[in-house]
């Protein structure tokens, strides 16, 4: 038997648990009753977010949110110099205008290159039907159904792209949670059944349930179930 990274299962060189385990032993634990079409016999999760008939609140936790933006709108201050002395002085004067509008200009050149930007922490809440963030200025509604794509581009990292309803246009965020692995795999299983994670399990880590085992805990086969529904 290996551990969760692929080695032997002693208790010598077996990875420690960390927080972020439980929350992905606690996320086999969910997505194997959604699987089940047990998810509204779990006990009831407090949010303060509104809920639609048949929506049942599974999880709830910190995220911070990021959007795929550019930081700048490419403008900048032309700065003119006019410098009176000896030719020497003029010269680096004026060279030294030129330099900082050179800098200037390329810095407001760079601004237009999107980039991961970080829009602040909230509380996102998982229902079978959505994640929503709660967040005072940026706050966030991802509904399986209205997703364009989805991936888990790190641990703890969740990702996605879609038509923005209130005119924005094509946009891509991410959500930084322990509770990415699940938002991922119940937005696969509502919406995105082929997608390649879905069908490998690989919205776990290596062997996870062999390290629950390795440290005592044990881990409901959800990655299998899902696995087994949909090549169904």
């Amino acid at each position: 038997m290996t551990d969760g990274y692929g080695l032997p299962a002693q208790r010598d060189n077996v990875p420690p648990w960390t927080p972020l385990d439980d929350f992905l032993l606690f996320t086999c634990d969910v997505v194997a009753d959604v699987v089940a079409g047990r998810a509204d016999r779990r006990a009831p999760v407090p949010s303060v977010i509104r809920l639609n008939p048949g929506e049942y609140a599974l999880a709830m936790g910190p995220a911070e949110r990021f959007t795929m933006r550019a930081p700048g709108d490419g403008s900048y201050t032309q700065s003119s110099t006019f410098a009176f002395g000896s030719p020497t002085f003029v010269a680096g004067a004026l060279a030294a205008n030129a330099i900082g509008n050179s800098i200037q200009r390329n810095n407001a050149a760079r601004g237009l290159v999107p980039r991961w930007m970080p829009d602040g922490f909230g509380d996102v809440t998982v229902t079978n039907k959505h994640a929503q963030l709660i967040h005072p200025v940026a706050p966030l509604s991802l509904y399986w159904n209205g997703l364009d794509a989805i991936e888990l581009p790190a641990p703890g990292v969740f990702q996605a792209s879609f038509q923005d309803i209130h005119g924005h246009g094509f946009m891509s965020i991410r959500l930084h949670t322990p509770w990415a692995s699940l938002i991922f795999a119940l937005a696969a299983i509502d919406s995105f059944p082929a997608h390649p994670r879905l069908l490998t399990g690989a919205w776990l880590p290596p062997y996870f349930e062999q390290h629950c085992a390795a440290h005592g805990r044990y881990c409901r086969p959800a990655a299998r179930m899902a696995v087994e529904k949909y090549e169904t």
